[in-house]
């Protein structure tokens, strides 16, 4: 008898370690499965329109064709799965950093952006099935025949961008074949680098390599491609469940009738043609060809520079003012907040500060803040912190004893500041406000982080579609000095003016 229940014990035992070992799997199973896609099987809209980041320069995926239109094999297949279940995509292409970003802050329901599926990812975001395999690929000047093999790269220079799947290829493989490696920052460097020289060869993802093939690229691909991550559409984690369901269904949908193969022939494997561009082609490696197809856009950003610079140091002098004058105030409180103020803004970086106003501050205030509003008020905060210390400076250099002689005279603070003060500190300052809206001009790029299209984020668009970086930005520094030249002498004519 006891022998029988030892041996019913010990089933009991077997059974419910079976029995709590398979929930740990199913429950880890589930997890897994959760964290790649959401497990919701609702196909149906929840809202008429759907907030989708993007990438702003990443052909053939995402990118501006010679019309001005975006276009790229995460724009059709959106817009597919838009059309397919019934709900409009209000698209933001603001760059994939920022479009990750403001998916994470809220401000766009999903992101699309040839986003590879990692497991650091999958803690931030539901991904949904893959749509596109990835990989990476070398590419060397066309009419190199020296490099057949990784090992023909050997003592040579490789040139990859920093951080990306590329890069990590080349590292890890570097000692095998002894080359060393560039890091540069974008694809245009990339090709720029291999153009002149600087680099043997270059990798990157191979579509861009197969798009810049297709462009007329100056390129040749002589080793196979190497097998990379997963592309995923993503939502923040445990939001829009449905989006991810739209999407998958309609994913495999269009593989079933083949239209998602055609659709990336569309772009990867067919003459640019089809995809680019309504308009007839135009040579746009030549200086004619690339202003006549893009003049309207630089333009465009050309403006927004101007709207931004001019808009944003108007309301920074108005606070800057104010600050400037607190601080030179004879009550201590006022000068300490003026004091706090300047050293704050002073002491974060243009960039951070964006950051934390366009996606950061959304979070606190519990809406949106539009990306105009967000860079107007950056640049404001900015320039106001300097425009301030100019304006405590200029009436730091008038002779503190006219302050004294005034004062004694019966005349109050107010009124000396009014009368006798300010009127020549300001020709003390005009030199320096002159100079501070020239910085505020040039800090206008910055905000192209956040998906702002000023001058500079408007060559990049064209750059990512016609790979002509030479050409672009040096249409663009000269538009840059030709507007700071007219400028600099407007300020030096207002300048000569004031003293008289």
């Amino acid at each position: 008898m006891k022998q029988m229940g030892k041996i019913v014990g010990i089933l009991l035992s077997v059974f419910i370690i079976t029995l709590v070992n398979s929930s740990i799997a199913m429950a880890a199973d589930s997890s897994n499965s959760a964290s790649k896609s959401n497990q919701s099987t609702d196909t149906k809209p929840l809202k008429q329109t759907y907030i989708i980041a993007s990438d702003s320069t990443y052909a053939p995926f995402e990118y501006q064709n010679a019309d001005g239109d975006y276009v790229g094999i995460d724009v059709d297949l959106m817009k597919e799965v838009a059309k397919q279940n019934g709900f409009n995509v209000d698209f933001k292409f603001i760059g994939f950093n920022s479009a990750v970003q403001a998916v994470e802050s809220g401000q766009a329901d999903g992101v699309i952006a040839g986003m590879t599926i990692t497991d650091e990812r999958i803690k931030a975001f539901d991904f949904s099935e893959p749509y596109f395999d990835s990989g990476v690929q070398i590419a060397v000047k066309k009419g190199n025949n020296k490099i057949k093999d990784y090992k023909d790269l050997k003592g040579q220079k490789i040139a990859a961008k920093i951080g990306t799947a590329s890069a990590d290829f080349l590292e890890k493989n570097k000692d095998k074949y002894g080359y060393s490696i560039t890091y540069l920052d974008t694809t245009d460097a990339l090709f720029s680098a291999l153009d002149i020289n600087e680099v043997a060869a270059i990798m990157d993802d191979y579509p861009v390599i197969g798009y810049a093939v297709a462009q007329g690229q100056n390129i040749q691909t002589p080793i196979a491609k190497e097998d990379g991550g997963q592309y995923g559409f993503a939502v923040k984690k445990g939001t829009n469940p449905e989006l991810i369901a739209m999407f998958n269904k309609t994913l495999a949908e269009m593989k079933k009738s083949g239209a998602y193969d055609k659709l990336l022939g569309k772009y990867i494997q067919t003459d640019t043609k089809i995809s680019a561009s309504k308009k007839k082609a135009v040579d746009e490696s030549t200086l004619t060809g690339m202003l006549s197809n893009n003049w309207e856009r630089l333009l465009k950003g050309f403006w927004m520079t101007i709207w931004l610079a001019f808009l944003s140091f108007a309301l920074a002098t108005v606070l800057g003012v104010l600050f400037g004058l607190m601080s030179v105030s004879e009550r201590r409180v006022v000068r300490t907040i003026a004091t706090i103020y300047v050293d704050l803004i002073r002491g974060i970086p243009l960039m951070v500060l964006a950051f934390f106003i366009y996606f950061g501050l959304p979070g606190v205030l519990g809406f949106n803040i539009p990306v105009f509003v967000a860079g107007i008020v950056t640049l404001t905060l900015n320039a106001s912190a300097y425009i301030s210390e100019i304006v405590r400076g200029g009436i730091k250099a008038v002779p503190s004893g006219q302050m004294e002689a005034s004062r004694s005279l019966g005349l109050s603070y107010g009124k000396t500041m009014q009368k006798i003060i300010l009127p020549q500190a300001i020709r003390i300052m005009i030199p320096s406000f002159v100079n501070q809206f020239v910085i505020s001009l040039k800090d206008t790029t910055i905000l192209s982080a956040i998906g702002l299209i000023e001058l500079l984020q408007a060559g990049k668009m064209i750059v990512a579609r016609n790979l002509q970086s030479t050409l672009v930005y040096f249409v663009i520094a000269v538009m840059y000095l030709i507007l700071i030249t007219a400028l600099t002498q407007l300020g030096k004519m207002f300048e000569r003016k004031l003293q008289l």
